[in-house]
């Protein structure tokens, strides 16, 4: 019997989306399965596993205050310890990068905006010091549990850009994204920040349009950024990827078997 995948968060709305999808040997602990205040059970649900996946956070429009992203990780990260359990990857965002444009790496230096994204990059500072291993993951657009399809409503508006484009922004499908992550959980020796997307950029007109949804065109203001790319080559090294992973049509599909299991 190999040594289990530990997903915590799973109750969360990323976490809902990913269930059906994840390795058969993956144990989903949920707020009400698991509390990380919980010392004695936090460290008895991670000894054993081979790798600790941490999607317990806030997120914007949440009631518990930022500061809570670093809390949770840094406790699980002591239950591991506790544990001796497998590395923790902690669940990071392209938000930590701020409104900056272009091809953006892991080495581009992070300037967030929102207290999300500064929340992040605490909690990124806080995982680089702690004596655990760990790997935190600059996620990208996931189809579904982002703002363009997870939060479409009748009348939805859409910024076009001069051109007729719409912006374009680093995606990837919710059952690619658990794949990913079910292989990364099984590797040694990660480098100890990765961005998670497939290549490429989408256009999020092409993504509502091919989850056959109406959206409204509107001129966008002066903070809307064309195209937001992660740079992939870091997490390619690991993930072989395929040219329809890239692609708004596949990416839908995803969300939509994952979503009629839910």
């Amino acid at each position: 019997m190999t040594a289990p995948l530990v997903v915590l968060g799973a109750g969360g709305r990323l976490g809902r989306l990913l269930a059906p999808a994840w390795p058969a040997d993956a144990v989903q602990y949920t707020r009400t399965d698991l509390d990380i205040f919980d010392t004695a059970a936090l460290t008895s649900a991670l000894r054993g596993s081979r790798a600790v996946l941490c999607l317990a956070g806030v997120t914007n429009g949440s009631d518990r205050p930022m500061a809570m992203n670093v809390t949770l990780a840094e406790r699980t990260l002591d239950a591991a310890i506790r544990a001796q359990c497998g590395p923790v990857f902690l669940m990071s965002s392209a938000a930590v990068y701020g409104r900056q444009s272009g091809r953006l790496s892991e080495e581009t230096v992070p300037a967030p905006l929102s207290d999300y994204g500064q929340s992040k990059v605490a909690m990124e500072r806080m995982a680089a010091k702690h004596a655990h291993p760990c790997i935190t993951l600059r996620l990208g657009n996931v189809a579904g549990a982002d703002a363009i399809l997870g939060g479409w409503r009748p009348g939805f508006a859409l910024d076009v850009l001069d051109g007729g484009n719409t912006p374009e922004r680093s995606y990837i499908g919710p059952r690619r994204l658990a794949r990913v992550l079910g292989t990364l959980s099984r590797l040694a020796d990660l480098p100890p920040c990765l961005n998670i997307a497939a290549p490429g950029t989408v256009a999020m007109g092409e993504m509502l349009d091919a989850a056959g949804l109406g959206w409204t065109p509107r001129k966008p203001d002066d903070t809307v950024i064309g195209k937001v790319s992660l740079d992939t080559t870091r997490v390619s090294t690991f993930i072989d990827w395929h040219p329809e992973d890239s692609t708004a049509v596949a990416m839908v599909r995803e969300w939509k078997e994952l979503t009629a299991r839910i």
